[in-house]
């Protein structure tokens, strides 16, 4: 096999990968959960964040980059992050409600307990 043949061979991986990337990406579809559907901590969560804290892990509040872009897309530091607390977890488990905007006022909620993989828009 001549180094050109393999170069194009190469060149066709790749563009065959990033285009797969692309699309697999964008097809991540956002569902929706009612706030009844939440699990206790994920309410009781909410009910933190909008009376502002006091939040029981130093990271909540913090910045949520969405380098996963499965949430729309936004300026940075639109998105921040709480914790929900996982019974049995001794850490900060898998949790989260991510929020859109400013905390106390929001109406943009999402919730992931599988650690950023999927998420559903919180309906109240």
């Amino acid at each position: 096999m001549n180094v050109n043949a393999l170069r194009r061979g190469l060149l066709y991986l790749v563009a065959l990968f990033l285009s797969f990337h692309v699309f697999a990406r964008d097809a991540v579809p956002i569902g929706t959960i009612a706030w009844a559907g939440l699990p206790v901590e994920a309410r009781k969560t909410l009910v933190l964040i909008k009376q502002g804290g006091p939040f029981p892990y130093a990271k909540d509040g913090a910045v949520f980059g969405n380098y996963e872009e499965v949430l729309p897309k936004q300026k940075r530091g639109y998105y921040h992050e709480f914790t929900v607390k996982t019974a049995g977890v001794h850490n900060r488990g898998a949790r989260r409600i991510i929020v859109g905007g400013e905390p106390v006022t929001s109406q943009d909620f999402y919730f992931t307990d599988d650690h950023y993989a999927t998420f559903k828009q919180i309906k109240e």
